[in-house]
Parts: structure tokens; sequence; C-alpha cells
């Protein structure tokens, strides 16, 4: 017998940056969390900072400016407007719930330069520790809240759909119970796809299971091809891969190879301050030439590694490196997912009842390869803004069609996965091995049925070898010219046959 609970508020699934925002701004909701708070997502795991326009030197239509570029032709321009007018407010909304920012002896924030951005503009917490930092603040709010309820080892199973296709409510097992959790709206900020791939700089948790949850409910999903692929994540076998965060090349950190020559001038004018997609094309090509890529701070920082980049020594350390006199070496790692659920501007989905927020969500902002430090962000103004809108739901749907919870991906199955995934839809792909993937992911369904994960996998492959052209995080060697922009959006009935695009 399956439990039923009726909860008059969003149920809100994921509890990073994004998550917590949507239940703060909601004021009444119930937060299912996988994982303790704070762990197994990447919020917490950020380094880098939040991007807002907070100088007089800079402005908001800067920052969209960069944001745009950044997004190779994909980002939708009200998007991004959006976010980056909301941006300033929204850190001095996390700096006010006690989001410790690094400050200057005037109050004024310290900002940092980070690559493909014009302006010093990235807001930092003790040099590489943002995310932990903002975390720690945001999920005090949240307990302070009487109205916010937090369920921790909570895991959702499937969407529960009434006859109409409208979203009411989750099917979720806690502490090891399957539970029917009836609302009028379910806001997915599920994080992203990086434990997909075998090189990730993210909690292995985050595997596209909500992309995957909302693509087997029919949810649009748009352009899910486009993976970030961090340059910078310290090669020390490690799963997850620790990060250097991009911080240190805005120091001056210079990537060199085995022999110590500093290597990016041969592939962009800005050096280590291209966008993330060159530089870690760039390091792919250096290693695969035998050449080898390392991260070189010891000018840059030095002795002052234990204090501004704490996490950055330890890993280091715990690596049996010292970046203050040895230089760090890197691999391109799985970072962020462009692509997600498809959503309107107040985080709105497809389909009724259904919303998402953060890095599931693809609100048009990301475009094909994010700007450095924008997702925190994106998370912080885009899940105030769907909790506000998820809350304001009143629409009671029907009797759900299904309460039989989706296949789990045995572990062993999802080991040979991931290593598909980064051999094949990594930096550097081709029609060759995107269809060797396709092929394997063939052979796991028939086994192990419609699981989330596995979906998810096949959205990102479909869409990559459908993507005949080279843009932004999505590089085709067959393919290295770039094409109209065109964004992706796609169900997952018709990933089956073709992608089929649509303008923006």
């Amino acid at each position: 017998m399956i439990e039923r609970v009726d909860f008059d508020g969003p149920v809100i699934l994921g509890a990073g940056l994004a998550g917590l925002s949507a239940a703060l701004a909601a004021g009444k909701a119930l937060v299912l969390s996988p994982t303790p708070l704070a762990t197994g997502c990447s919020s917490a795991w950020a380094q880098g900072g939040m991007a807002a326009a907070l100088s007089s030197e800079d402005s908001p239509a800067l920052h969209a400016a960069d944001t745009i570029a950044a997004g190779a032709g994909l980002c939708d321009p009200k998007a991004v407007d959006l976010l980056t007018r909301e941006g300033p407010q929204a850190v001095r909304d996390l700096a006010a719930l006690g989001a410790p920012f690094d400050r200057k002896t005037g109050g004024e924030f310290v900002l940092s330069l980070e690559a493909a951005h014009a302006k010093a503009r990235v807001a930092r917490v003790g040099g590489d520790g943002a995310g932990a930092a903002i975390m720690a603040a945001v999920i005090a709010a949240v307990r302070a809240v009487p109205t916010i309820e937090v369920r921790e080892t909570a895991r959702a199973r499937r969407l529960l759909q009434d006859a109409t296709g409208r979203v009411v409510g989750v099917l979720a097992e806690i502490d090891g119970a399957l539970v029917e959790i009836r609302s009028h709206s379910v806001i997915l900020a599920t994080g992203g796809i990086g434990g997909l791939y075998a090189v990730t700089t993210t909690p292995k948790e985050v595997r596209g299971e909500g992309l995957g949850l909302a693509a087997l409910a029919g949810a649009t999903i748009a352009d899910p091809e486009f993976v970030q692929f961090h340059p910078t994540a310290i090669d020390i076998g490690r799963d997850p891969a620790p990060l250097a965060t991009e911080a240190l090349r805005g120091e001056g950190a210079i990537l060199r190879n085995v022999d110590g020559r500093a290597f990016m001038a041969d592939y962009h004018p800005a050096r280590e301050l291209a966008p993330r997609d060159v530089v870690a094309r760039a390091i792919h090509a250096e290693r695969e030439s035998g050449r080898g890529a390392f991260l070189d701070a010891v000018a840059a920082v030095g002795p002052h590694f234990p204090k501004e980049f704490p996490a950055v020594f330890e890993a280091c350390r715990a690596g049996g490196l010292d970046p203050r006199r040895e230089m760090i070496p890197v691999v391109p790692a799985v970072h962020y997912h462009m692509g997600g659920v498809a959503t309107d501007l107040d985080g709105r989905a497809s389909l009724p009842g259904l919303y998402a927020a953060g890095e599931c969500a693809s609100t048009g902002v990301q475009g094909a390869n994010r700007l450095a430090s924008n997702s925190l962000l994106e998370a912080a103004v885009f899940g105030a803004r769907a909790g506000h809108a998820a809350a304001a739901e009143g629409q009671a749907g029907g009797e759900p069609v299904s309460l039989e919870p989706l296949p789990d991906l045995p572990d062993a199955a999802f080991q040979v996965l991931r290593k598909a995934m980064s051999r094949d839809a990594g930096v550097i792909r081709d029609e060759a091995g995107l269809t060797r993937l396709l092929e394997q992911i063939d052979a796991l369904e028939p086994a192990y049925g419609p699981c989330p994960p596995l979906v998810a996998a096949r959205l990102i492959v479909d869409a990559a070898l459908t993507r005949q052209e080279s843009r932004g995080g999505h590089y085709r060697r067959d393919f290295p010219a770039t094409a109209e922009p065109v964004r992706t959006f796609v169900t997952l009935t018709s990933a089956d046959a073709a992608v089929r695009y649509a303008a923006e």
C-alpha cells in the first residue's frame, strides 16, 4: 500500500540553490532532497562565484552582451536581459541572508575577472568557496521558515500525471518507502547531467534524472546536446574530479605543456581567458598529442594559495601536489549542462503543473556555452521566479494515471554508460563515435527499461548526432563549421526518430 500525502504548495525536487530559492520565494513548500542538504548538489561545489554588474564601471547591458557572445547565437535575449537586470539585487539579497561575499574596506564587493567577461564582475567568497558559503546561508534561511518542509533521503521515482497530462504530484521514495505526494505544482530543480560522464566536476548523484523524468512525462526538452566541459579539472584520478577554478586564470595562472611551454596563444588571442569551450579543446588537443596540460599558478598565486584558494589547495595537497611550487595537471571535465527542460521566464514547462529551475531547466539564458559564473546567478534569479509562479498555481488535476515507479539503472550498467559518454560524447564528437554510443544505449534499454538517466543520455546523443555543425560546447570533428543559429527542441517521441528543430 502506497501512502498518500496531499500538500498545499509546490513540491520541489532538489535542494541546490535553485530549489531552495524557489522554496523561499514560494513561502510554503515541500523540498525533497535525495541527499543531506549541502551535499549531492553542484551549487555547494561552485568555486568561482556569482557574476553580476555590481560596480560603477559595469552595467547589466555589458553583462548581457558578454552572456550573449558566449552563448554563440542561441541565447534568448529576453531571458538574458532579465537575468542581468535582476542579477545585482539577487547577489545583494543573498548577502542580506548572510552569504559572506568578499568585501573591500568600504563595503564594496571584491570582484574578479573571469574568462569572456569584459569587466571584473564575479563576486566571490574566500577566493573559491562561494557555493558552499552561499548554500550555508540559504539553508539556514530555509530552516528558519516553519512553512517550508525539507525531506532528505527522498528521491523522485515518477512525475504523477492525470489523464490530460497535467502534473499532479510526484511518486517519491522516502527512507526506502514509496509515497504518493499530490500537489498543484511540481518544480524540478534536480541539477544537471555531469554524473552521466566518467570525468566530471559535479557530484555523481547529479545524473540527469530530472531531465529524464520530465522527458518521460512528455515535456519539451531544449538544447540537450550542449554540454560544457570545464577546462581545468585537477587530474589526480579522483571521481568526481576536483576543480581548479577559472578565477586562477583570472589571477594570471598560465596553461603550459609538459615542456613548460605556454600554449594558449596557439589557439586564441585571449589565451587563458578565452571562452571555456576553446580552452577545453586546446587542453584536449595538447593531451591527445602527448604534450600534457598543466596549470601553472606558482608565480600568480604561489604562497597565497592556502588563503586565496583554499579548496583548490586542499584538493591538490590530497593528491600529493603543492600548487605553491608545482604545476597542476588538468583535464577537461563535464561541468554544466546548457540544455534542459524548456521553460518560460517564470519556470513553466510545457506540461501544466510542471516547473523547472536551475541547471535542469533551459530558460534560454545559457545558449550554446554558459558564461563563467552565470550558473549560480541563474539558479537564484529563475529559482525565485519559479517559486513565485508555482505557488500561485491554483488548478487541481485529476487522479494519477500511474503510480508505478520508473526503473533504476544498476550501477554496473551505469558505469558502462558513463565511460561510453566520456569517450564518444565528450569535448570532440563525430558521427562514428556518437553512432557507436547510440548503439550502446540501444543495447541497454531493452534490459533495463526507461531509466531516467538512460533517457537523458539518449536525448544528449540524439541531438548531438543530429546537429551537424560546431557551436559553443558542441564540437563536431566531422562538421567543424558553424551553421545558422537554430535551437533544438525535442520530445521523447520525436527523439526516437530525428530531433526536430525550431527557430527561436
